[in-house]
């Protein structure tokens, strides 16, 4: 498929061909306007020379003591001839010619006037009752050297003055559509939940309605998000003491009933409900990942959270599957301590549902940011793995769960400007399964270890 013209590269060309097309056609008619005024000097200066020879040429004739018949004048010393004379009677005799005159390039005399030949100008006038009669020559070619050196003369700057010109143009241009790449790269700058106004500072008069009307349908979109977003927070957070008076109740009636049918169903009933909980709580956080604010002013140490976190997480596990390996300096970070325990958890019961039973699960913080968490079990397909991050996908496993809680790091990694990884084998091993992502970190603390590496 043929690649579009940039808008830049269509307002160089077209306006560089129009001025060299302006200038060619202004050449041109000056060209043909410097003919005429060129011909009419020569012509005037042809006239001139015959006037002014003429006079001489009749005292020269009248004074001579005999008919000598033809006299050449000669040169004093060598030059260009452009013009050549020759002085006839009224029998067409020549009397008196120039240096370098050739009598067979001049016609019978038929008058006073100007003459053209092939490759001469001529110009005749008499004197005497026409009894002295004079012809002056100019070669054409004369006059075409003349032409074409003051044409090469105007053009010859042209050809200079074009490709400044050219250029000039095209930095034009391109300080022109500065406002408009300011405004393409902030959209295309901007993530996938970032639906800000994108600045259309600059922009030109018959652009600014288009920027407006685009920020009009991000403000809308924008809006659009939030208001689901909030439903779903709401209604999550509405849902939550409903749920739990529902689930006492069904302890309380699975505790006073006798009969075993009916406390079974009791428990059924519990666990539906404590399943929506659940739910309701991963759709909270989802909310709160896709819309709540992730960044904190002050940068802090993620250790303590992490710590707190898996600590929480390996409660009702056998001591020891959960493993925590953090560095030994402070790991500083903007990063909300909130939405990195909402990842961490989410990553840790992740898991430990659907990891091997009872298999170990490594937490990892590196001191560069890296956060890692891997389990043992079966090694997981890769066209599965392309779909885990996807909202209310559970992978196959048997394990219940709400399908929610890689969608939800991979929503927080996303409005990170961060990528969540998943590998099937873990890393270093031939099963298991293993989630990283980066963590941001606070920018004197990445100089640093810039620094140290």
């Amino acid at each position: 498929m043929r690649k579009p013209w940039s808008l830049q590269a269509r307002l160089a060309i077209s306006l560089g061909l129009l001025l060299t097309l302006l200038w060619a056609a202004a050449a041109s008619v000056t060209a043909l306007l410097l003919r005429g005024e060129i011909n009419q000097v020569f012509d005037s200066a042809l006239q001139e020379t015959a006037e002014r020879l003429l006079p001489l040429a009749v005292m020269d004739i009248v004074g001579r003591e005999d008919d000598a018949g033809t006299q050449r004048l000669g040169a004093l010393r060598e030059r260009n001839e452009y013009f050549t004379y020759v002085v006839r009677d009224g029998t067409g005799r020549i009397l008196l010619q120039s240096h370098h005159a050739d009598p067979n390039i001049f016609p019978p005399y038929d008058g006073a006037g100007f003459r053209q030949t092939e490759g001469f100008r001529i110009y005749n006038d008499d004197a005497l009752k026409g009894t002295v009669r004079i012809s002056v020559a100019e070669p054409m070619s004369h006059r075409a050297t003349v032409f074409r050196e003051i044409v090469l003369a105007l053009g010859l700057p042209l050809l200079l003055v074009i490709p400044i010109a050219l250029a000039v143009i095209i930095f034009a241009v391109r300080a022109s559509l500065a406002p408009l790449r300011r405004f393409r790269k902030g959209l295309a700058g901007r993530g996938s939940s970032d639906l800000s106004a994108v600045p259309a500072d600059g922009l030109p008069a018959e652009l600014k309605p288009l920027a407006a009307s685009l920020n009009d349908v991000l403000a809308r979109l924008k809006a659009a998000f939030e208001a689901e977003r909030s439903f779903a927070s709401h209604a999550a957070h509405e849902l939550r003491t409903p749920l739990a008076g529902a689930i006492a109740q069904a302890q309380r009636l699975r505790g006073e009933t006798g009969e075993p049918a009916a406390a079974a169903r009791a428990a059924e009933i519990e666990a539906t409900l404590k399943r929506l909980t659940r739910l309701s709580e991963r759709l909270m956080q989802l909310a709160r990942a896709e819309g709540g604010r992730l960044r904190l002013d002050q940068p802090r140490d993620l250790r303590p959270a992490a710590r707190i976190v898996t600590e929480d997480a390996a409660r009702g596990t056998p001591e020891g599957r959960v493993t925590l390996r953090l560095p030994a300096a402070p790991v500083l970070s903007d990063l909300d301590p909130d939405a990195f325990g909402i990842l961490l958890r989410n990553l840790i019961e992740n898991a430990l549902r659907h990891g091997a039973a009872d298999g170990p699960v490594a937490v990892t913080l590196a001191a560069d940011g890296l956060l890692t968490v891997a389990n043992d079990g079966p090694v997981v397909p890769p066209e599965t793995l392309a779909r885990l991050t996807r909202r209310f996908e559970r992978g196959g496993s048997g394990n219940e769960g709400s399908g929610l809680g890689l969608a939800i790091v991979a929503a927080i990694a996303g409005r990170l400007n961060s990528t969540l990884i998943l590998r099937s084998p873990a890393t270093g091993r031939t099963q298991g399964f293993e989630a990283a992502i980066r963590l941001p970190l606070a920018a004197d603390q990445t100089v640093t270890k810039q620094a140290d590496a």
